[in-house]
């Protein structure tokens, strides 16, 4: 292996022990932090593979901007900060069972897709130029979507938080009605 294949490869295993970190621990401002710290491997491996471009919009998209849109999300919701039994629904094993079987598909798919390929990596290859004629040429209608669905979400997030919304309790009195 070269030094490459084996700082990817860390960065792989910090990405999914933190990613497992996220879904495993009983507090969600600890599970915000160890989703930074999984974003940030994810930046790491994007500049082994020689896309720098990539590996920075990762940071700052994704660490800065979704990981303080969900403490903020924590914060309006005012959800629970500790522990919770009430965030348990008691299925963990089965939900372990389920992740461990799709990881070994998932793994098995892999390795038998590109048991033994091999890709060079070339400079530039994860340049904004080929990144983005990339989007916009091939992907642009799934770009779209996304934003769109990304736009959505953000709506129904406000009207969530907000107390103030809600139906009109109409009055008792009888006046005004008429």
């Amino acid at each position: 292996m070269s030094g490459q294949e084996v700082v990817f490869t860390l960065l792989g295993v910090v990405a999914v022990g933190s990613g497992i970190m996220v879904v495993t621990t009983r507090r969600l401002v600890h599970a915000a932090l160890w989703l930074v710290l999984s974003f940030g491997a994810l930046a790491g491996g994007y500049l082994v593979l020689t896309a720098e471009f990539v590996a920075w919009v990762q940071v700052l998209i994704y660490v800065g901007a979704v990981v303080v849109l969900l403490l903020f999300g924590i914060m309006l919701t005012r959800a629970p900060i500790g522990d919770s039994a009430d965030l348990d629904s008691g299925n963990r094993w089965a939900a372990a069972a389920v992740a461990v079987a799709t990881g070994a598909v998932l793994v098995t798919v892999m390795v038998m897709g590109f048991r033994d390929e091999r890709m060079p990596l070339r400079a530039g290859g994860g340049s904004a130029s080929e990144l983005g004629a990339s989007v916009f040429r091939t992907w642009v209608l799934p770009f779209e979507v996304l934003s769109a669905l990304l736009l959505a979400s953000l709506v129904g997030a406000i009207v969530l938080s907000r107390t103030d919304i809600g139906p009109r309790r109409r009055s008792g009195s009888g006046e005004g009605d008429g």
